[in-house]
């Protein structure tokens, strides 16, 4: 082989080997994206929930941070639930399941979402009245009394903060905190 063969050969390898390299350091940071794929990791599984007739998907709020899976919401029966956790745990991505579904007889069902869309808008409203909460972004959902509280907020002292005042609302059975606290740069 000439001598300009054997540069453009080594050239090529590492080249190829340069793109390898980037394209394997890509794959390693795109679980640094988590908003892009927990986002999609929340579609399939409502996707999956809705399309399976064990689940009434509809019934199901999913929410996905970093992997870790909850979901929340009022289905038939203690098969319905397992079933939902089985379907969220199958989905590729998931690294945890979190079920917070309560098992509610389809009867009882319209007397107590009346009550928990209720609760949900005092509870809104008492975070709305502190103006450091309401620049918080917190989200709340009540099932059968109990008041879920999810987002991210800036400190621990929000998160208590919050907490305490979801409590303070006339008809609140308990309260779940899923606030997350950021991280400082």
């Amino acid at each position: 082989m000439n001598t300009r063969t054997m540069l453009t050969l080594c050239s090529a390898l590492v080249f190829g080997g340069t793109m390898l390299s980037g394209a394997a350091h890509a794959v390693g940071k795109a679980d640094e994206k988590t908003p892009i794929n927990d986002a999609w990791l929340t579609a399939k599984a409502k996707i999956a929930m809705f399309a399976d007739a064990r689940v009434k998907g509809s019934e199901v709020a999913v929410e996905s941070a970093q992997g870790a899976m909850v979901i929340r919401g009022k289905v038939d029966s203690d098969a319905a639930k397992q079933a939902a956790e089985t379907i969220a745990k199958g989905i590729d991505g998931v690294k945890s399941v979190k079920n917070d579904l309560q098992v509610i007889a389809p009867a009882k069902r319209e007397a107590i979402d009346d009550k928990d869309e209720a609760i949900t808008t005092r509870v809104k409203a008492q975070i709305d009245k502190d103006a450091h909460l309401k620049q918080s972004g917190i989200r709340t959902q009540t099932n059968a009394g109990v008041v879920s509280l999810s987002g991210e907020v800036s400190d621990l002292m929000t998160s208590a903060q919050a907490s305490w005042t979801a409590w303070q609302v006339p008809g609140v059975k308990a309260v779940q905190n899923d606030l997350t606290v950021k991280k400082k740069a």
